[in-house]
């Protein structure tokens, strides 16, 4: 992971506009504000799909079709409390059924696998470790059908094109008839997505902030947080939530573990994260595009989300 932040990193900092990836934010202490995040009453993205998993678990099921044991297989699983819902339901009814939770970090595999074994002993684990793709292209070979989780609206931090193709890839790993259960935050009042994001507490700029700490410790470089600060704009147009990290002074920083001396103008953006929001026809022409059928979608009380259930 060093090589590649490193070269990240360097790559971002020299860039004519600068940007930082946002999937380098969930380092220890990232990961620790992000939990902080989504305990503000503010930030409804987490609740509002929490509810869809928890009272729609038997209409989501019976909307699968699936007809003999199947495989619930979740891509960046975490912590897995959203999904435990879906899972109760699936073991308190009987249903056959294998979870294969996929994430990059051993250690939340280990975590998520003891704390369901002792939740709901009846389960049937078989976590994975590593790359989507590689654990999906194996899944492929399997008799029984799946469905693909990819929750968390993480689809919107993925610009369009690359959203399309992610989700191309997804669709080339399945099977004929198996299904993918896609999270997307929609477009709503712009002052409620504003608040998510702009929050009056400031963890979201912790947040960002954290970024540069992560830079400092892990590149030896000698950002100083006093000398920058944090900004998101919502468009309500394009849906598109941006979030910057500014230079409050022309100055210079020392990245030791590159070699070398970055330099920032007053007041100059580093782009950290795209959160875009989407519309429900924008939602469906995004299956078609990416050769699913759309099926259905699973909307909260307020219809603030959903879970979007397409088809291979």
């Amino acid at each position: 992971m060093t090589d590649n932040f490193a070269q990240d990193v360097r790559d971002g900092l020299t860039s004519k506009n600068k940007y930082l990836s946002s999937k380098y934010f969930y380092d220890d202490n990232g990961s620790r504000i992000f939990q902080e995040i989504m305990n503000m009453p503010e930030y409804y993205l987490t609740n509002a799909e929490f509810e869809i998993l928890s009272l729609q678990s038997k209409q989501i099921i019976e909307a699968l079709q699936f007809k003999t044991p199947f495989n619930i297989i979740e891509l960046g699983a975490g912590d897995g409390l959203k999904t435990f819902k879906l899972l109760e339901y699936l073991v308190d009814n009987n249903i056959d059924f294998n979870y294969v939770p996929i994430d990059i970090s051993q250690k939340a595999i280990d975590l998520l696998s003891a704390r369901l074994k002792e939740r709901l002993p009846k389960i049937t684990i078989k976590p994975k470790v590593g790359d989507y793709f590689k654990i999906l292209k194996a899944n492929k070979e399997s008799e029984c059908p799946s469905l693909l989780l990819f929750l968390g609206s993480n689809i919107g931090n993925y610009p369009k094109d690359k959203a399309k193709e992610l989700l191309r890839l997804f669709n080339d790993n399945m099977k004929v008839g198996d299904k993918l259960l896609v999270g997307f935050d929609l477009k709503k009042n712009p002052i409620i997505i504003h608040n998510a994001y702009y929050d009056k507490h400031g963890i979201t700029k912790r947040f960002n902030l954290n970024l540069l700490l992560r830079i400092n410790r892990e590149l030896n470089a000698d950002f100083n947080l006093d000398d920058f600060d944090f900004y998101c704009h919502y468009n309500p147009e394009t849906g598109n939530v941006k979030s910057y990290i500014i230079s409050l002074r022309e100055q210079v920083v020392n990245v030791g573990g590159l070699d070398a001396d970055i330099h920032f103008d007053y007041n100059e953006l580093i782009w950290t994260e795209l959160s875009k929001k989407y519309a429900i026809d924008e939602i469906i022409k995004l299956a078609k595009d990416t050769n699913f059928n759309h099926k259905t979608n699973f909307l909260d009380c307020k219809h603030y989300f959903t879970d979007s259930l397409w088809e291979k």
